[in-house]
């Protein structure tokens, strides 16, 4: 059993009685929240200017969640190099344990002054490389 981190919402059920597609995106946003701090991102990270924007993302939805499920997620640095950065979020019904769904996500690190992609600060690299599983992506890479 895994800790909710959110629950399905009755405004995110579609008229299947089912969460909407555009809900996970939702949900699985609400999982990078809580990956963020411990890769050093976040508020710290855009109080230096910087921040991290979505370039590509990519769903599979193993089984439906309905409304009110508690939703679990376990989150993973996929690789990353000097601009980009590839993660996968898993999500589970928090307290059967079966898989939901899973997305992966291809991040930038974006000087938000500047509007421009840049480099990840030399600390945020270091804690990447320690939170790096080495697993392979399904659907996304670094470079096209």
């Amino acid at each position: 059993m895994r800790a909710p981190l959110c629950h399905v919402l009755p405004g995110w059920v579609d008229h299947y009685g089912h969460m909407n597609l555009a809900y996970y995106l939702v949900a699985f946003d609400l999982a990078t929240d809580a990956l963020w701090p411990s890769l050093g991102l976040g508020k710290a990270f855009r109080e230096k200017g910087l921040g991290t924007f979505a370039a590509e993302s990519w769903q599979a939805y193993t089984r439906e969640v309905t409304e009110g499920a508690p939703l679990a997620f376990d989150s993973e640095v996929l690789s990353f190099d000097a601009k980009r950065l590839l993660c996968r979020h898993t999500m589970f019904h928090a307290n059967e344990g079966w898989q939901a769904a899973e997305n992966e996500v291809l991040y930038l690190c974006v000087d938000l002054e500047a509007r421009r992609v840049g480099a990840w600060p030399r600390d945020v690299l270091d804690l990447f490389a320690a939170r790096a599983t080495g697993a392979a992506a399904k659907r996304l890479a670094l470079k096209r």
